[in-house]
């Protein structure tokens, strides 16, 4: 795992958006694994700027996925991931509707398997954006979930709940369950490319970077990846023991390497 302490939230959506880019021009096929909430809107956002600047490359061939999907929304609900992240994101970057996929939440004792079998299918994610929630949920893996999870059906917390309130008019709007990626599946990425921002993150960084590997910390299953990198600014990094070790490491790195 590489952690990479910034200065700011402004400096890793450049880098992550730098990593996006990178990728979709050595490989315009690329499979990109989206995640909806408000870590990566930043970069999602300086992705969208470069685009319309005529300066990212070309999204023609790209294929997305989505991490997860709500249960019981109506149709076209603009609260959906899907309706989120074309809003956010893959509308913007020319990205057309039916190369985004996401978990179908009308058939929720199927979607599961189907969705595996997708994901499957197009050769697997080559790069995976994610957050982190406080209590260390990846994803909609709660604390508890198997780290070896697939896609399924899950129910939201009452913290979770809360926490996504702000997107809708009350708490009582906000779906009990959702379909979700699980742990294993999130594994199988080429790469994984966490953000996480603000001191409500800084409990969950160090017990998914420094703490055990634990399904109390659902987070914690990065340590498993072979390729994963962690995007912190000052707020989240703040209860790493070992910041500065992080910090060398990364500036020390040759400019060719990259993430």
């Amino acid at each position: 795992m590489e952690v990479v302490p910034l200065a700011s939230a402004d400096e890793i959506a450049a880098l992550a958006a730098d990593t996006v880019e990178a990728l979709v021009r050595a490989r315009p096929s690329a499979v990109l694994g989206l995640a909806t909430g408000s870590s990566p809107v930043p970069a999602y956002a300086e992705l969208v700027a470069r685009h319309r600047a005529g300066t990212g490359p070309s999204y023609d061939g790209v294929r997305v996925f989505l991490l997860d999907e709500y249960v019981g929304l109506p149709a076209g609900h603009p609260q959906s991931y899907r309706a989120t992240i074309a809003r956010e994101l893959t509308d913007d970057l020319g990205i057309a509707a039916d190369r985004v996929h996401g978990p179908d939440p009308t058939d929720v004792q199927t979607a599961g398997a189907t969705y595996e079998a997708a994901l499957l299918e197009a050769g697997g994610v080559d790069l995976q954006l994610l957050g982190v929630g406080a209590d260390g949920h990846l994803a909609f893996n709660e604390p508890g979930s198997s780290l070896s999870s697939a896609t399924r059906l899950k129910t939201l917390t009452a913290e979770t709940r809360r926490d996504n309130a702000r997107f809708f008019a009350s708490v009582d709007d906000v779906p009990r369950h959702v379909l979700t990626q699980g742990l294993g599946t999130i594994l199988r990425a080429g790469h994984l490319l966490l953000i996480a921002t603000g001191t409500g993150k800084a409990e969950a960084v160090a017990a998914a970077v420094e703490g055990p590997l634990t399904a109390t910390c659902p987070a914690s299953v990065l340590q498993l990846h072979p390729h994963a990198t962690v995007l912190l600014d000052p707020a989240a990094a703040s209860l790493l023991e070992r910041a500065d070790h992080y910090r060398e490491v990364y500036e020390s790195k040759p400019d060719w390497q990259g993430l």
